[in-house]
């Protein structure tokens, strides 16, 4: 079977993609005869497209907003067949670096890039931007079409310019770059040869397309299964995913990345369930094992020599983020990594650079913005077995999720898993927390106060204190000011700061939680994604939320560390309720009025501790 080949067209604003790939469609057969008279009765706004002929734009750009604009928003996903009768999958990437998220995407399954050079602007820092990106995801061979060579006359040194600046910009960031001249707009060199080029010898854009073979995989190249089902029906229990890398074949022996168990493949069934005798890349199948082996949905089915090459499972790896948040990256702050069928909470403990895409160099960062590129560590809760990408994209790439708006903050590309995240192993003592429970005589539990400076969460803490000591109960208060003045005494009040001094602090809360204390934390702690990577620590029935909602005239009345008078001065910039956000709690397990009596907030959360469930 001939493999399919996945293109991403990209480039600057108006380096004519969309022209490009709706000419190659209309005239390799990808564009309906409906179509193509849609495109010579409508024209979108300042277009110079003569009355009858075809926009071949039109042909690509599905949303409104795009016409409307006159530039590529979102991923445009076309098809077509070449000469050679290989099937095609076009992606027409944005160009605008607004969109540069919705092209990574794109570039993450492309096997070639259709990179264009506007004959006019030359290589851009979007060009370069691109560029990377396809580097990053994989993407190894590289088309530039120095487009528009007919506002040029063109001319041939204005090509042989572009095509040098484009081949070294390729080669800045690893990958080899073939060069075409064109003009999409007349139909030069995109499907046949033009006469206007008569100093050019090399292939058109279909030419090149129709030649281009994938990588012939080694003989030897590990399989890899990633169990995204597990099906059972009367004493069948079979094992469903997609293959990776070689092929599966029954009689292959298999083992479970994480456990360590090892089995042969019994029967390797096809989406029809039909008997296959082998099942390549890109197949659907489901597995049988020989041995009744614990395999469950987000494992990962590999040969056993694969494990010692490095996947093996790890709570550290070190990668390559590709940013899409406008919200900037915390690095402390817990999200969801999603590889695969699998899904763990993970959390960037460091930002080690960010690359600077004219030039490629790589510059020191601590945070990392929209579209940025940058390389950071992370920990996952729990080990997952990740490869390196370059090695294998499917088991190579994740995406990070905000815990609290779902949203889809970064694409990342795994470099390598770090030694600590395979060599740290956590020792399990005798002495666990029910037995210091019991000596203590009580369920030790952790409340986290959270409000604006000022709404008086120290204050209650103290006073709830002094109320279960006096009942003989064993606590242990961290407030916000007395961690700060040592464990972190190194943290600013930028939000990357606060989320690592959340992280901080809930840390050492779950270490106090297994030492058998009633926890009470005193923290201003404003986002709510910090403070649901707070609770993600601890198990249902351990954790409470407590919101002391004091109304922010009484906070600025109190200001009992002149906090809020610093702040007015404008020798505050970072503080809470002026020159950064609170965002309050949306559900919180009590809401305290921090402007009423103590006793009585003091027996709310004393009720509410009584209310937790006797069992973790």
């Amino acid at each position: 079977m001939t493999a399919m080949l996945r293109v991403i067209a990209c480039g600057s604003v108006d380096d004519g993609k969309s022209t490009l790939i709706g000419r190659l469609l209309a005239h390799a057969g990808g564009a309906t005869e409906e179509q193509l008279d849609h495109a010579r009765r409508t024209r979108r706004g300042g277009s110079t497209i003569p009355a009858g002929a075809v926009d071949y734009s039109l042909l690509t750009d599905g949303l409104e907003a795009e016409h409307e604009q006159g530039i590529t928003i979102d991923v445009a996903y076309l098809f077509l067949d070449l000469p050679s009768g290989r099937r095609v999958i076009i992606a027409d990437a944005p160009g605008h670096e607004q969109y540069t998220r919705n092209m990574a995407v794109a570039a993450s399954t492309a096997d070639v890039a259709v990179l264009l050079v506007d004959a006019a602007k030359g290589v851009r820092e979007q060009t370069r931007r691109h560029l990377a990106i396809c580097a990053l995801m994989g993407v190894r061979a590289v088309i530039a079409v120095v487009n528009k060579l007919d506002a040029t006359g063109y001319d041939q040194a204005v090509f042989d310019r572009l095509a040098s600046e484009a081949q070294a910009a390729a080669a800045g960031f690893d990958v080899a770059a073939s060069v075409i001249p064109a003009s999409a707009l007349n139909g030069d060199n995109v499907v046949e040869r033009s006469p206007n080029l008569p100093w050019y010898d090399g292939p058109t854009l279909l030419g090149a397309l129709t030649a281009w073979e994938p990588p012939r995989p080694g003989s030897a190249r590990d399989y890899r299964l990633p169990v995204q089902y597990v099906i059972r029906a009367d004493g069948f229990r079979g094992l469903a995913g997609t293959v990776t890398g070689g092929p599966v074949r029954p009689g292959d022996t298999v083992a479970v990345a994480g456990g360590g168990a090892t089995s042969t493949i019994d029967r390797v069934l096809g989406p029809g369930g039909h008997d296959l005798g082998q099942a390549g890349p890109g197949t659907p199948v489901t597995v049988t094992l020989a041995d009744d082996v614990d395999v469950r949905r987000g494992d990962l089915l590999t040969t056993p020599g694969a494990l010692g090459d490095g996947l093996s499972p790890a709570t550290a790896y070190s990668a390559t983020l590709v940013w899409t948040s406008e919200e900037p990256l915390r690095h402390g702050r817990s999200y969801l990594l999603l590889a695969g069928p699998r899904t763990v909470p993970a959390t960037v403990t460091a930002v080690r650079g960010r690359m600077e895409v004219v030039s490629g160099r790589r510059l020191a960062a601590r945070t990392l913005g929209l579209n940025d590129i940058g390389t950071v560590e992370l920990t996952t809760d729990t080990p997952v077995s990740l490869d390196g990408y370059q090695a294998c994209r499917d088991t190579g790439g994740f995406l990070l999720v905000d815990r609290v708006s779902k949203e889809t903050v970064a694409a990342g590309m795994v470099r390598h898993a770090l030694r600590r995240g395979r060599n740290v192993v956590p020792h399990a003592y005798t002495v666990d927390r029910d037995a210091r429970q019991r000596l203590k005589g009580q369920r030790a539990r952790v409340l986290w106060l959270t409000g604006l400076p000022g709404a008086g969460k120290s204050t209650i803490a103290n006073a709830l204190e002094r109320r279960l000591h006096g009942m003989g109960l064993h606590t242990y208060v961290l407030d916000g000011d007395n961690v700060r003045s040592g464990l972190n005494k190194d943290l600013g009040f930028t939000p990357e700061d606060r989320a690592e001094n959340v992280r901080r602090v809930a840390e050492l809360a779950r270490i106090l939680l297994d030492a058998g204390l009633i926890v009470i934390v005193a923290l201003v702690s404003p986002y709510r994604a910090d403070r649901a990577t707070a609770r993600s620590l601890f198990q249902p029935g351990d954790f409470a939320e407590v919101w002391v909602d004091t109304p922010a005239e009484v906070c600025v009345r109190r200001d009992p560390k002149g906090l809020y008078a610093q702040a007015e001065a404008g020798r505050l910039p970072n503080m809470t309720g002026l020159g950064q956000v609170y965002e309050p709690p949306e559900h919180p397990d009590l809401v305290v009025d921090g402007s009423g009596s103590l006793d009585d907030v003091t027996d709310e959360l004393c009720g509410l501790l009584d209310g937790m469930p006797a069992e973790p």
